[in-house]
């Protein structure tokens, strides 16, 4: 009987679906519809090998952009806008808060964690746009 069942019932809503795959073009100002073919059979300058134009020295190893970086965001996280008080003063206060009770770790309801994310995010925010914005070369600017 419960072959019988499960032989006769029938899921509604997929009897009248088609699953033929349709290529829909869309076309507007922002989207153009393109010839997609195999990209590496297509002829290019480069004889047909690929070719990269990301620069390999991305990171560039220069002082200055940690230094300039560095002192970009101590000079106004240690402005005291926070009720009197710097975010940098803030953020060692609670290392020092935490620290009178070494060995045991700050509690995850301590301000200790806010200081702590607040103030790296901020100094990798700093970091990682003057690394976007110093090209590394003082002679451009000076």
């Amino acid at each position: 009987m419960a072959a019988n069942m499960a032989t006769a019932s029938t899921v509604i809503g997929l009897s009248s679906s088609s699953f033929s795959p349709k290529r829909t073009c869309l076309s507007s100002g922002f989207v153009k519809p393109i010839a997609v073919g195999n990209p590496l059979r297509q002829a290019r300058a480069s004889g047909g090998r690929f070719t990269c134009n990301f620069q390999r020295d991305w990171l560039r190893r220069d002082l200055n952009v940690i230094g300039f970086g560095l002192i970009g965001w101590l000079a106004p996280s240690s402005i005291p806008a926070i009720d009197g008080k710097s975010l940098t003063g803030l953020f060692f206060e609670s290392i020092g808060t935490e620290l009178a009770h070494f060995p045991s770790p700050p509690a995850l309801t301590s301000q200790f964690w806010l200081w702590l994310v607040t103030w790296h995010l901020g100094l990798f925010i700093t970091l990682t746009f003057g690394q976007i914005g110093f090209k590394g070369r003082t002679e451009d600017y000076f």
